[in-house]
């Protein structure tokens, strides 16, 4: 059986037992979460959230890209949230690739150029990558100055998060 198939058949398990219809569409801690997609990070139990309390924005190195801009922008003016946390982690895939090297191996394999994604926006430090992300959410004009923004590295090794200053 595949994956997909193997997930499916539990969805049927978790479905049966749902209960969880009637939450209201706003997070009701009112916060937004930008973090990696990195299967070793397990967000809600890590910040003892349940389904419901916060907006969690995944990809590849918990990066405030575009679209996890226009996600933040539509989390804080329309479903209220009011504080954004950053969570990138230690032992990143992003840490060990070049997006030149990437590219070129992509078009190796592939034989094909491709103009998206324009870039891959891999990084070789942890702390100024989240400091850099903090900064545009901080500068972008539709959201206010005044929104908390926090950034973290979580422990893949330990499960401690360490907030970036």
């Amino acid at each position: 059986m595949s994956t997909i198939n193997e997930t499916l058949a539990e969805n049927q398990k978790y479905a049966r037992a749902f209960h969880l219809g009637n939450l209201p569409m706003p997070p009701a801690r009112k916060l937004a979460i930008v973090a990696c997609m990195d299967a070793r990070m397990t967000i809600e139990p890590m910040l003892g959230l349940q389904t419901g309390e916060a907006h969690i924005i995944r990809n590849a190195g918990g990066l405030v890209t575009e679209d996890a801009l226009r996600s933040l922008i539509i989390s804080y003016h329309l479903l209220g949230t009011r504080e954004f946390m950053i969570i990138n982690h230690t032992d990143c895939g992003m840490l060990t690739f070049q997006d030149t090297e990437l590219k070129e191996k992509l078009h190796a394999a592939t034989q094909a150029y491709s103009a998206l994604p324009a870039a891959f926006h891999a990084f070789r430090d942890l702390e100024k990558n989240v400091r850099q992300q903090i900064a545009k959410v901080k500068s972008h004009p539709w959201l206010p100055q005044e929104v908390p923004v926090r950034g973290f590295i979580y422990d893949v090794k330990t499960g401690q998060l360490n907030e970036v200053k």
